[in-house]
């Protein structure tokens, strides 16, 4: 009896050290491995794996795959799978990972593009293959590092917002389409069935922004938690360690479509730009955390004003909420952690993508002359674009509390 008593004991000691190996939840908080409160702090790879076109200093040409067909009737279909081959290898390094872990965050959130787990061209390339390689990479930069990933669906099947963001075709089919959801809820298991034992990996952010205010709410709006009931369950069917966040409909605004939570490890995430940096702006949010005694977090916000990101910054931490701010890296912009130069004759390649190319005739009349400066334009951007010739906005961070 001794006996079965003592193993009993090594179990639960054994069941348990497993168990704090994974950031978790405990009530209105996020647990780490230590058993302590864990406040997310950290920002987003934004433009990496999902290429916006705002970034790129594009007006017209704002999605992934309007990046993707200017860049084909720029330079032709070779040398645009080459530029995204080196625009992956150069955007995000472990160069990248190293110092912004140096300023003093502990997680970063991965926007990524269920392209990349299927047989769909993108970013010069095809085949899940190739999309687990590069969570791969940054996880194991982040490991190396000591920083928490969250992968973020940023773009998810037939889309979940209709809008640039989302990079798809202006309209969220995803809740309309059997077949969109059922490729949703299989990336995502196959993501957690290979991820369930990694500890670098925080959790699992199922759709970003899905449903926007300009759609059909009263329709769309009671379709989302459904959808997400489904993606857990396929989930935890391979994967009952991590984390999965849920944001609210309307730009994850609004937590009133969530009724009782329905899995013992979920954390309901918002995001917050060009708004007062007050706790008014908050308090919905706060409500819900009190009423379900549930976790919330900021995954996105920024884009501001130092004396705004520092201000909202305080806000959310003064209400235990942490955060990723947007973005990381982009071009000619102060606001964010790093920026970087603009090259030579890159405005060619902004006034072409600006241009209307409504016909083969447009393509042909104002498509740019000189291809060497169209080259250097693009290698410019990609050589720029690397840590070691990065800009750090040090008021910016300094705003963030980081080092």
């Amino acid at each position: 009896m001794k006996n079965i008593f003592l193993l009993l004991c090594l179990l639960i000691v054994t069941n348990l050290a497993a168990q704090q190996k994974f950031i978790n939840t405990r009530g209105k908080e996020i647990i780490g491995v230590d058993g302590k409160p864990f406040l997310i702090r950290g920002t987003n790879l934004g433009n990496w794996l999902v290429p916006e076109g705002y970034m790129f200093k594009f007006t017209k040409t704002s999605s992934a795959r309007l990046i993707n067909e200017m860049l084909l009737e720029l330079i032709g279909p070779e040398e645009t799978n080459i530029f995204w081959k080196k625009y992956l290898d150069n955007y995000i390094t472990a160069a990248d990972i190293h110092w912004l872990k140096s300023t003093g965050i502990n997680s970063i959130r991965v926007p990524f593009n269920y392209r990349l787990f299927t047989t769909e061209d993108y970013m010069g390339g095809e085949g899940e293959a190739r999309g687990f390689a590069l969570l791969d990479k940054v996880i194991g930069w982040c490991k190396k590092e000591g920083l928490y990933v969250l992968l973020d669906m940023h773009c998810a099947p037939g889309g979940q917002t209709g809008d640039n963001i989302d990079d798809s075709y202006a309209y969220p089919f995803l809740f309309e389409s059997k077949a969109s959801r059922a490729l949703t809820i299989s990336i995502w298991k196959k993501i957690a069935a290979r991820y369930k034992n990694e500890t670098t990996v925080m959790g699992y952010d199922l759709l970003n922004e899905p449903i926007p205010h300009f759609a059909d709410t009263a329709r769309f709006n009671p379709m989302l938690e459904p959808l997400y009931k489904e993606i857990t369950k396929a989930i935890r069917e391979v994967d009952k360690n991590h984390i999965l966040f849920l944001g609210g409909s309307q730009w994850d605004s609004n937590f009133k479509i969530f009724g009782q939570p329905f899995d013992s490890k979920l954390v309901y995430t918002f995001h917050k730009y060009w708004t007062d940096s007050t706790t008014a702006v908050i308090q919905d949010y706060i409500d819900f955390r009190n009423k379900y005694n549930v976790p919330i977090y900021c995954g996105e916000t920024g884009e501001n004003t130092d004396g705004w990101v520092r201000g909202f910054k305080n806000t959310l931490e003064k209400n235990n909420i942490g955060w990723h701010y947007w973005p990381y890296k982009k071009l000619d912009n102060a606001r964010g952690f790093v920026t970087f130069n603009m090259p030579p004759h890159y405005e060619q390649v902004i006034q072409f993508a600006d241009t209307t190319r409504s016909d083969f005739g447009d393509v042909r009349k104002n498509r740019p002359t000189n291809a060497a400066e169209i080259k250097m334009a693009l290698e410019g951007f990609l050589n720029n674009c690397k840590f070691q010739h990065t800009i750090i906005n040090k008021s910016y961070i300094e705003a963030l509390g980081l080092r």
